[in-house]
């Protein structure tokens, strides 16, 4: 009783506040209608390699985009619960360099709704992860956040420190796709004290978003040694310019 009362003096003092917008909402970590209708969530028919929304009608299992017929992934399957534009992109660069952690939560909720049947309670999830510098600057890895989220969601094993970032890679924003691979391309190793963790498990890695799939590749390339089950990936948000042709 006394906790209750606690929480409904807290909800009159500090209503819950939309994510996107800050205006009143019903229940915390949520967002009101204005916000969600400006929500880009990806449905549909997706390719299966990178989760970026495919043109048809019907789905069509296994499909995939031009860019993954020219560049095959190295990882079986991958997903995204957005695309990286309007509300979508604000509440994605708060969460990364504006302290917003309160994103996580419900962000954990699109992952697992992306993902589907290709994460379960024998999952192993893994965060994309960050150097100890950026860390320091940024306080927290939001990879990993969304990782703690989606395990809540779905009962999967969290594995938030199976993958390191062995070099301090500079940004990669306004790099073509080769520059991003060959930067990426041994930035990214198992942890020696993880090392056997993945054998035998599916593992699925955990990013914010997904722009060329160079860091994915870096990390599935750096997880195949371990002789893993499979390794499929999600991003919460997909960066692309408008939805692919099917090949």
């Amino acid at each position: 009783m006394f906790a209750s009362a606690i929480q409904t003096a807290l909800a009159v003092i500090y209503p819950p506040a939309c994510l996107g917008c800050g205006g009143r909402v019903e229940r915390d970590f949520g967002l009101c209608g204005a916000c969600w209708g400006q929500m880009p969530f990806i449905g549909g028919t997706v390719c299966d390699a990178c989760g970026v929304p495919l043109l048809g009608e019907e789905e069509a299992e296994g499909a995939l985009c031009e860019e993954c017929h020219a560049h095959p992934r190295p990882w079986s399957h991958g997903r995204a619960a957005l695309m990286y534009e309007e509300m979508a992109r604000k509440l994605i660069l708060g969460f990364k360099h504006g302290d917003r952690e309160e994103v996580a939560r419900p962000a954990g909720r699109w992952l697992a709704q992306a993902l589907g049947p290709l994460v379960d309670a024998e999952t192993l999830i893994v965060p994309i992860p960050l150097h100890w510098k950026r860390i320091l600057k940024r306080k927290y890895n939001q990879s990993a956040l969304l990782v703690q989220a989606l395990a809540r969601e779905t009962g999967a094993v969290p594995a938030l420190d199976l993958l390191q970032r062995r070099i301090a890679t500079p940004s990669l924003d306004g790099k073509t796709r080769a520059e991003r691979f060959e930067i990426l391309s041994q930035a990214i190793q198992v942890t020696p004290k993880r090392q056997g963790l993945a054998t035998g498990r599916r593992v699925v890695l955990v990013d914010d978003v997904m722009t060329s799939g160079a860091t994915f590749a870096a990390a599935t390339q750096a997880l195949l040694p371990e002789n893993p089950a499979r390794i499929d990936v999600v991003a919460l948000a997909r960066v692309a310019k408008h939805a692919y042709m099917t090949q």
